[in-house]
């Protein structure tokens, strides 16, 4: 099981705050956003005098709900074709045990989110990556470079759209062209859109359920965790119209009996969070994202794409080993009694060697906070022994 790298270099950050230090994590996507009011609400004015299991599948009156809330996006399911998991972390391993014998292959676009390393060898599959690149601002790679990796352990690709960790927005023309390839090859397509809300600059999200007769073959990872800044609640959800996914899924959530029951009250309740409240939450991420992008391909050598959705963006620094940089920013850097955490690269990789030099930047912080944040960076990079420019 790898190492988490947005979590492992945690030990020298508390080492770094017991010296006095501040830390602008930019490190880990935890939101400084409101929680919506009507989710907290539902918490606060809650009358439950026994908290009980609910259905291993989620509460129904969720299901129904969350039901409404993907044909409003003309996701056209019902609440019979999905599991309340916990978090979308449980409902990506669901997706991979249900889908999936061991031994079997899935294809990667890297970078990818780090922890699906982890969800991989759980389910004992093996990750295949097909690499995207900083020069192309971590497009889609050319769907014949898919092609040339399919064999007869290939059962599936796994996406994240919104991009985690590079910002990246997948187009429709994209997302057809991964539709036509899984129906030519009959594979799983497991679409992560627990971004599917932070699209900037007039784009629009292509869900990979909207995919003309794909229906079977996609499975939908959802979550309430970035979308209502409610991270700590771990609600999420899978959902696919493929029956014998289904009706395997639901044996693992019986295993686990049930998802949790608060947090499937803050889900059910978020629901209604209103369209102002999105509309606020994205004008303030474009804010600091101008401002990160700005600054940072302001320091020499430093390179960093616009993200186009989700809160992140991953980007080329200076340096020989941007695990050892990221390191030494907590155990021996300060400036003005200040540092930065961030999240080496080479985590989110699959083929050794790639994102040695780049970095993970999620913009979190205020934009106060994310500026000062960003000249601590530079003065860093000025100072950093090992740095190439």
């Amino acid at each position: 099981m790898p190492a988490s790298p947005i979590r492992k270099l945690v030990p020298y950050a508390e080492e770094a705050k017991r010296k006095g230090r501040r830390i602008y994590h930019l490190n880990i996507g935890q939101p400084d956003i409101p929680t919506p009011q009507v989710a907290l609400d539902a918490i606060r004015n809650n009358t439950l005098r026994v908290v009980e299991y609910s259905h291993s599948a989620g509460n129904e009156s969720y299901r129904r709900k969350l039901a409404g809330y993907y044909r409003a996006l003309d996701i056209d399911v019902d609440h019979t074709q999905m599991l309340i998991t916990t978090g979308g972390s449980e409902a990506i391993l669901f997706a991979l045990m249900s889908c999936l014998d061991e031994g079997d292959e899935v294809i990667v676009p890297e970078p990818f989110y780090a922890n699906y390393n982890g969800f991989t060898v759980t389910a004992g599959v093996r990750i295949v990556p097909v690499t995207s690149t900083i020069e192309d601002g971590f497009a889609l790679p050319p769907v014949a470079d898919f092609e040339k990796l399919i064999n007869k352990r290939t059962k599936g690709i796994i996406i994240c759209n919104p991009n985690n960790p590079t910002g990246y927005l997948y187009s429709r023309d994209e997302m057809e062209q991964l539709g036509s390839l899984i129906k030519k090859h009959d594979l799983y397509l497991f679409s992560d859109e627990v971004y599917r809300e932070f699209c900037y600059d007039g784009h629009t999200h292509f869900s990979a359920m909207h995919i003309k007769d794909a229906g079977d073959n996609v499975i939908l990872i959802d979550s309430v965790s970035k979308r209502y800044s409610a991270c700590g609640v771990r609600i999420g959800a899978m959902v696919t119209k493929n029956k014998e996914v289904v009706s395997t899924a639901i044996k693992f959530a019986q295993a686990r009996l049930s998802p949790p029951s608060f947090g499937q009250i803050v889900g059910e309740a978020a629901l209604d969070t209103t369209a102002d409240y999105f509309e606020k939450v994205q004008q303030e991420y474009v804010e600091r994202r101008n401002l990160m992008v700005r600054m940072l391909n302001k320091i020499e050598g430093v390179v960093c794409p616009m993200p186009k959705g989700a809160f992140y963006t991953t980007a080329r620094l200076p340096v020989d080993d941007a695990d050892k940089f990221s390191q030494w920013l907590l155990s021996d850097f300060e400036y003005n009694n200040e540092t930065v955490m961030l999240a080496p690269a080479s985590g989110f990789y699959s083929t050794p060697g790639l994102g040695r030099d780049e970095v993970r930047i999620a913009y979190v912080l205020n934009t106060e906070d994310l500026e000062k944040a960003i000249i601590c960076l530079q003065k860093a990079l000025e100072a950093y022994p090992g740095k190439t420019v």
